[in-house]
């Protein structure tokens, strides 16, 4: 954890960034004690005071509810620095103008615009955060570390800053209750927004950066269906990419699954934060029992955000986000039938768990999954159906628990308030746990492997596989495992299917290696070996995973086996120590399939004096596809290269059939069949 957090904030941009956001968050929370503070020095009513809170609140989430779509928009489609900078440059206006006017109904006004330029700032953010990163695999860190800093760093620095403040006043003769404490805070408020503007306009200009889709082919055969988002983003107008983001939405399974599931999730935690003061009393506990139930909630999250990583290395973030939301919506269940407080804080941990994995694996999905140029308005859409499901289940549990009378019942020979909680709890649990599944069959891109062998790898903490499937081509000829690997490649290209990536690699090449040794001065085997290891390792990292992650197809010429039979006999190293060289370089990726091409070493051209160790070579090829027969196929490799093929390709067939994987591979043409 710490050595990706590091590698994370090696990164200027984003660490420039990271410092915005603790400028702004801290912003953010002192300005919701300010302006409550200030709004009750305006009202003599005790009622009206007591709503002074959840005025300020609501004019501050209600831009988000109207108007969430356009901050996607204005990310979308506009320079994201300048959206950024001019929106922090607006909030600091207003709140010194809310300083300077000192009325109640601009106060309500002008938070609400803070609002909107919050909604115009938070998307613009979220969609630049993974241009500035250098890998795809540090976006759920940067995610963890924006998380710790708004609701964890932030939140201590402005209350802090609010109690000094206010604890100082005393010091200055400045009347604590009055308006003066108020106006120190709105400057104050001002010049963090200022300096935050500054920062971004002139420190920060990667934030102007757009991702660019860099693969080979640019659409491959078979990948995933995406909008042509730069298009849209810079010619059309609003209309035209609201109507596209929503095309994207209901096209594309895996956003659409996020969006359902986090309409469950979000529906289970505000039934349960808006029933939580009863569900309290129901246990017997009253206030204090309703404290203990926040900090359990609060380090449920904590821990779920921490450990969604690690769980990520074994189960897919498709999956996890929907088993994360099951889980949550079942021990939702388990709260609401809980006879003991006990019982009721190890579930709510549990909860807050599910729910925080489940967060950041959505927040995650989109960074990672969703392209640069539709990422502002995914973002903004879920950020925008977050606020509203939250609120609105938030508002109608009070009124669903007050259909139900309460009744005492005795358990376990313990008295139990069974009120309206109870029930409300429950269906929102099983409504959760129910959507938390449509969501998982809508995402889950790993039908053919059984959701079991994932959960399984979890408990053994083995690395996950990927959607896709690696298939490997290993000989004793480098010439035919070339030729046969691009055959493969052609044969298995068609229309319709997923893609299919050919990794190569020059540097693999005996003669190129040996001229790599030769001009740095290696000579020695081990030297070979380590060299053989980093070029792999590279293209593992640099080609083959990524191809594996977007579920294609590769095909990969003499990955592992071939190497290590050539060094172990050749160079006479030992096998058990270049096999541990060869799952360190690659992460223990290993073929779902290889392919061994059977040639008798005899009749092979002569390259050197000393041809006989290919006989070797041979053996201890043939010796691991004999150990290991679910993922070898060995196919006889003498005669002309196309009837080679044939065998391969009929081999390969056999070999899907078997595995239920046939869709994979092009069916048979009559010519072919015969």
């Amino acid at each position: 954890m710490a050595h990706r957090v590091r590698s994370v904030l090696s990164i200027r941009p984003f660490r420039r960034l990271w410092g915005v956001t603790y400028l702004c968050s801290t912003g953010d929370w002192l300005s919701l004690l300010a302006l409550t503070g200030l709004v009750t020095t305006f009202l003599d009513d005790y009622r009206a005071q007591s709503f002074a809170f959840a005025g300020v609140v609501l004019t501050q989430l209600l831009p988000g509810l109207l108007f969430a779509p356009l901050g996607g928009l204005f990310a979308d489609r506009f320079d994201r620095r300048k959206v950024m900078a001019i929106a922090d440059v607006a909030r600091c206006g207003l709140f010194v103008s809310i300083a300077v006017v000192g009325s109640p109904l601009w106060l309500f006004i002008g938070n609400f615009l803070i609002g909107c330029c919050a909604l115009l700032w938070i998307p613009s953010k979220d969609a630049a955060v993974p241009n500035l990163l250098r890998r795809p695999d540090q976006v759920e860190t940067a995610n963890q570390l924006g998380m710790v800093m708004t609701y964890g760093i932030a939140v201590i620095s402005g209350a802090g800053l609010y109690a000094l403040i206010t604890g100082a006043s005393s010091t200055f003769h400045v009347d604590p209750s009055g308006f003066g404490i108020a106006k120190i805070i709105l400057l104050l408020n001002g010049a963090l927004y200022l300096t935050s503007a500054i920062i971004i306009a002139t420190r920060i200009p990667e934030l102007s950066r757009r991702a660019v889709d860099v693969r080979p082919g640019a659409q491959p055969e078979g990948a995933a269906p995406q909008v042509a988002g730069a298009e849209v983003g810079e010619k059309a107008g609003f209309l035209a990419m609201i109507k596209d983001a929503a095309h994207f939405v209901r096209t594309t399974p895996l956003v659409r699954g996020l969006l359902i599931g986090m309409i469950g999730a979000f529906a289970a935690a505000g039934a349960l934060v808006g029933s939580a003061q009863l569900y309290a009393n129901s246990l017997g506990g009253g206030d204090s029992a309703f404290g203990w139930l926040f900090v359990a909630l609060f380090l449920g999250l904590a821990t779920g955000m921490g450990g969604s990583p690690k769980l990520a290395r074994t189960l897919p973030h498709n999956r996890l986000f929907g088993i994360a939301i099951v889980v949550a919506g079942l021990v939702l269940a388990v709260i609401a039938l809980s006879p003991h407080l006990i019982v009721s804080l190890v579930a709510v941990a549990v909860l807050g768990a599910g729910a925080g994995a489940a967060f950041l694996t959505g927040v995650t999905i989109i960074g990672t999954q969703v392209e640069d140029a539709i990422r502002g308005r995914i973002n903004a859409v879920y950020q925008s159906l977050m606020k509203i499901i939250l609120a609105g289940a938030m508002a109608a549990t009070p009124v669903l628990v007050g259909l139900v009378s309460p009744r005492s019942v005795t358990l376990f020979g313990r008295a139990m308030l069974i009120d309206g909680t109870r029930p409300v709890l429950l269906g929102a649990g099983l409504i959760a746990a129910l959507v938390g599944v449509v969501a998982y069959r809508q995402m889950d891109d790993r039908r053919s492997e059984k959701i079991l062998t994932d959960l399984l790898a979890t408990i053994r903490r083995r690395p996950r596989r990927s959607a896709g499937l690696l298939i490997a081509v290993e000989g004793v000829a480098g010439l035919d495992t070339s030729s046969q690997a691009r055959l493969l490649v052609d044969w298995l290209r068609k229309p319709g299917r997923r893609e299919v990536v050919l990794a190569s690699d020059p540097a693999l090449d005996d003669g190129r290696l040996r001229a790599v040794l030769a001009g740095a001065q290696l000579t020695s085997s081990r030297a070979h070996a380590l060299v053989a290891a980093a070029v792999r390792a590279d293209l593992v990292e640099r080609d083959i995973r990524p191809a594996l992650e977007r579920g294609a197809l590769v095909v990969m010429e003499r990955f592992v086996d071939s190497p290590l039979a050539y060094l172990s006999t050749a160079a006479g190293l030992d096998a058990g120590e270049l096999e541990g060289l060869a799952d360190w370089a690659t992460s223990r990726l290993r073929p779902d399939l290889t392919v061994l091409l059977d040639r008798e070493p005899g009749t092979l051209p002569p390259r050197s004096p000393a041809t006989e160790h290919h006989w070797h070579v041979q053996k201890v090829l043939t010796d691991m596809a004999a150990a290991d027969p679910d993922h070898y196929i060995v196919v006889d490799a003498d005669g002309p290269s196309d009837e080679v093929a044939d065998r391969v390709r009929l081999a390969v067939r056999s070999a899907f059939a078997d595995r239920k994987l046939s869709d994979l591979v092009p069916v048979p043409d009559p010519v072919e069949a015969g």
